[in-house]
């Protein structure tokens, strides 16, 4: 069970797997990344550094932002590294900060009920 003291729950790791990827599909939005993170993706997939930012990324302002795909339902939009079939993410080990920080981001800090919809994995403590 994972914990930060700035947050009033836990995270259970252990739930994503039965889940489905709430967290990397739904609206859309913006999976920022950083130019150490692209190179370590890169190299994860065997893949030029500028050939994976010309497929995989857009700019967004200064940054950076792994571009996002419309789901097969036709119905939200996904992570381009979310694989819908597997429920789960092809990245996995080398994802963004911004995922491996995730449930525990400001904008859930006191809005715990909207989190609670998004993830069966958090725990009030």
């Amino acid at each position: 069970m994972l914990e930060n003291s700035n947050f009033g729950f836990r995270f259970d790791e252990s739930k994503c797997a039965e889940c489905g990827g709430k967290c990397c599909k739904g609206e859309k939005g913006y999976i920022f990344i950083t130019p150490q993170e692209i190179q370590k993706v890169a190299d994860f997939l065997n893949m030029d550094f500028e050939k994976f930012c010309l497929l995989y990324l857009k700019k967004v302002g200064y940054r950076y932002s792994l571009i996002e795909k419309l789901e097969q339902s036709g119905t939200g939009y996904a992570c381009i590294f979310f694989d819908e079939t597997k429920g789960m993410c092809q990245i996995y080990e080398m994802r963004p900060k911004q995922c491996l920080k995730f449930p525990f981001w400001d904008c859930y800090r006191d809005d715990f009920e909207t989190l609670l919809k998004e993830c069966i994995g958090v725990v009030k403590k």
